[in-house]
């Protein structure tokens, strides 16, 4: 007989938090801590999206995806997560860059950039602080017309190399472009400024235990294997539509509001439906843009095989002569990054060393592989990335325990983001984000969109932000369900 997932729920809730990224966790814990009656559910059985982790024979553990993130991350932990969580995020001093226009180290941060670009690439100190205070003073409300592109070239005309240290790291943390708006770039590449580059020590298998223990305590209710099928929407004779319930495995489970941190498309063309919404809002979120998905490639060292920590933290390298966004999602790779994972990441596992490369990937090039053609070029990738490496650690192939690649049908397998949009949408979609909760009342959406919202930190402050508007919509109305 099927386990049933659903067994024990309540007659009703609050709210229903659709998908267990961190924008969703963080939206559950904060409404549990207020008092509401949550249920998260998430269709596959670990909890995370993407800020997950995969084990493997031999006692390997591998993370999912580049994991650095903003000083910031450790405020919004600590005040909306637990201290305990906050106080294992440390920093990462060793960024390293070598292509064919540069070779260097940095710990990432406003001062250390503005040494780089001064002494090593002789641009001017007053340029450089122009620079940045514009980036600083970015916010979602400025101009949306001018592209990263022509940021770049208002400051560092001509400067290709400039561009390249500046923007490659921003694209590979939430796979924005030059032709992007320019905002999209100077929020997420000011917050990095700020402080640097910072890590969850510990490996994300403890981060979102600890995060599960947290959401437990404050009375969420967590359900795994239990994907949303339909969000019911009602006809309210005061307010207009209005989210009523969610169907999940054949069971109908009345609520007050919905946050779903599912694909925004896939929340709205197919859990909501078309037919219940505005057509023009129907038409904005069908030309939302996808952004681009990733490949990658995790290569565990044999148990006593060792990684001098001069090899770095994270390792942007590139083959290409110049920097060009479009090559950084194609097929013929020629740019990596390489994540380098020490026992220090886990302090309380083995001592195991760990290597991760990943590569900007379009969903395209992988969608309509055969299985062979499909399994040719995922082992292509791992013995093109292992060459790649050797480069840089000589012999590090025959020290290689385990290597396996993941691609964007293996992201859309697992997390079911159309495309394996590992980075959300583009740009538009956070307004058509932010403007679900006006065409159905209680319905919110809380996911990587517009760029802005991505990555680990953009994650959790939308989470924070819908929960507060999902908590002040529940207040206000005193009668249940």
């Amino acid at each position: 007989m099927a386990k049933d997932f659903l067994k024990g729920i309540k007659d009703e809730y609050d709210v229903v938090v659709i998908g267990s990224g961190l924008a969703g966790m963080t939206s559950a814990n904060i409404l549990g801590r207020a008092g509401h009656r949550v249920l998260l559910l998430e269709q596959h059985y670990k909890l995370g999206g993407l800020a997950t982790w995969f084990l493997r024979p031999g006692g390997h553990t591998f993370d999912i995806s580049l994991h650095g993130f903003p000083h910031g991350m450790i405020k919004s932990c600590r005040r909306y997560w637990s201290r305990d969580i906050a106080d294992r995020i440390v920093q990462l001093k060793n960024i390293r860059f070598d292509n064919p226009q540069f070779s260097l180290t940095t710990s990432f941060n406003r001062d250390d950039f503005t040494r780089l670009l001064t002494n090593q690439f002789g641009i001017a100190e007053p340029t450089v602080n122009e620079f940045f205070d514009a980036a600083r003073g970015m916010n979602f409300y400025d101009d949306q017309s001018t592209t990263t592109r022509q940021l770049f070239d208002r400051f560092f005309p001509g400067r290709d190399d400039v561009v390249r240290l500046l923007m490659e790291p921003i694209t590979y943390a939430n796979g924005s472009t030059l032709e992007d708006p320019a905002i999209t770039y100077g929020i997420v590449f000011s917050n990095f400024m700020s402080k640097g580059v910072f890590i969850y020590e510990g490996g994300t298998d403890d981060l979102i235990t600890r995060m599960k223990k947290e959401l437990t305590a404050n009375g969420v209710d967590i359900r795994i294997n239990c994907p949303v099928d339909e969000i019911e929407v009602s006809e309210n004779a005061l307010h207009g539509p209005r989210v009523a319930a969610v169907n999940v495995r054949g069971r109908r489970i009345p609520c007050r509001a919905v946050v779903s941190n599912a694909n925004l498309r896939t929340t709205i063309l197919k859990m909501i439906g078309p037919e219940k919404l505005d057509r023009d809002f129907v038409e904005q979120t069908q030309a939302v843009r996808l952004n681009n998905s990733s490949t990658q490639v995790y290569m565990a060292l044999k148990p006593g095989e060792e990684i001098d920590e001069s090899s770095g933290d994270l390792f942007f390298t590139s083959t290409s002569k110049e920097f060009r966004t479009d090559l950084l999602l194609s097929r013929d790779i020629t740019s990596r990054t390489f994540s380098f994972y020490y026992p220090r990441t886990r302090p309380t596992k083995k001592e195991r060393y760990a290597i991760v490369s990943s590569t900007n990937a379009n969903w395209s090039d992988w969608a309509d592989l055969n299985p062979e053609e499909y399994e040719a070029s995922k082992q292509d990738l791992v013995e093109t990335t292992i060459d790649a490496l050797e480069k840089y650690i000589p012999g590090v192939r025959n020290k290689i325990d385990r290597a396996e690649a993941a691609t964007p049908r293996t992201f859309q397998h697992y997390t079911l983001h159309e495309s394996g949009a590992s980075f959300g949408t583009k740009f538009e979609g956070l307004a058509v984000s932010r403007a679900l909760s006006q065409q159905v009342r209680g319905m919110y959406h809380a996911g990587s969109v517009g760029i802005i919202m991505s990555g680990w930190l953009g994650a959790i402050n939308y989470g924070v932000i819908v929960s507060n508007e999902v908590d002040q919509l529940l207040v206000s109305e005193t009668s249940p369900v």
